[in-house]
């Protein structure tokens, strides 16, 4: 799998990283080992979780494989704090006393004493920018993480966040910002991606798939196996079943008709060779589909169907 680095700093990470929100609810140990696996196989060295993914569980998942099935230093860990849940109900918190409680708490569930990219989940408007930064600062300069990043972040507060970090040698500088992009939303071609390119910051996009709509399974309705049939995820699901989403979906099918391959490789090589990318995240409920997205390694979208892709989803 090819390698990219991550904006200007020495890191360098697949081009596919593999995300993990289901595992621990709806991935168990031994499908996670298996996705785990096939992507090690398929020359992937990068894996992303969150403190709040499965309350902890994706991350007590990856620290029981460290070991038994990869060695520490041959993956690159991400995980990230800021998000909670309390009664159900989402609460941002990015001050510095959460984020070092977080921190802690995801290095004991990972069974590591550092992460290699430690992020800030989401901008909390209550929180001085400072204050969240110095939470940064703190897990660099300790070793509890080798790169820190940001993650949901618009363009000024990508570019606020990284000139700060820039401006002291003393202070942990960003390595990269992660972001939904997909063909169904494209909002980060506004300023994101510019502003990391910018601030020597590596983009990490996730949801290429639009949380699975663009593999076209959706085209008929809702699958009753589907995310998008799941409690949990179905409001997340249903902002891409619109008609303009369609319109795009139908579009990516026509031309994966065309050049032979399945919409979910079509859609994830835009993605992935789109200007300013540096990863790609994927992720999946079992190792069979994993190997699936996996296929898309295989090829590359022609000028003439990127183009026409980009002019229907615009």
């Amino acid at each position: 799998m090819e390698m990219r680095r991550a904006g200007t700093s020495g890191l360098t990470l697949s081009r596919l990283g593999l995300g993990t929100m289901t595992w621990g609810r709806d991935t168990d140990e031994i499908e996670a080992a298996d996705q785990c696996r096939a992507f090690l196989d398929a020359g992937g060295n990068f894996i992303d979780t969150a403190s709040t993914y499965g309350d902890g569980d994706s991350e007590r998942v990856i620290g029981g494989l460290v070991g038994s099935l990869f060695n520490r230093d041959e993956v690159i860990i991400a995980t990230k704090a800021g998000i909670g849940f309390s009664d159900g109900v989402r609460r941002i918190d990015a001050s510095r006393h959460s984020l070092i409680a977080e921190l802690d708490r995801s290095l004991s569930r990972l069974g590591s004493d550092f992460v290699d990219i430690w992020q800030i989940h989401a901008w909390d408007d209550a929180t001085p920018l400072d204050d969240t930064l110095s939470a940064l600062d703190y897990a660099y300069t300790t070793g509890r993480a080798r790169y820190v990043g940001i993650s949901n972040y618009s363009g000024w507060q990508i570019a606020r966040a990284a000139t700060k970090q820039q401006s002291n040698s003393m202070k942990a500088p960003l390595t990269t910002t992660q972001n939904e992009y997909s063909l169904l939303n494209r909002e980060v071609e506004i300023e994101v991606l510019d502003a990391a390119q910018e601030c020597g910051v590596g983009f990490l996009a996730w949801a290429p798939l639009a949380r699975g709509v663009l593999t076209g399974k959706y085209r008929k309705g809702v699958p009753s196996d589907s995310r998008g049939a799941a409690p949990h995820f179905a409001k997340h699901i249903e902002p891409y079943l619109d008609n303009r989403s369609s319109r795009i979906v139908e579009a990516v099918a026509v031309a994966a008709e065309g050049l032979g391959y399945s919409p979910l490789e079509v859609a994830l090589a835009w993605v992935r060779d789109a200007p300013g990318v540096t990863t790609s995240l994927i992720g999946a409920r079992t190792g069979a589909q994993l190997r699936g997205v996996l296929k898309s390694e295989e090829i590359s979208l022609p000028d003439i169907v990127r183009n026409a892709l980009n002019d229907v989803s615009a």
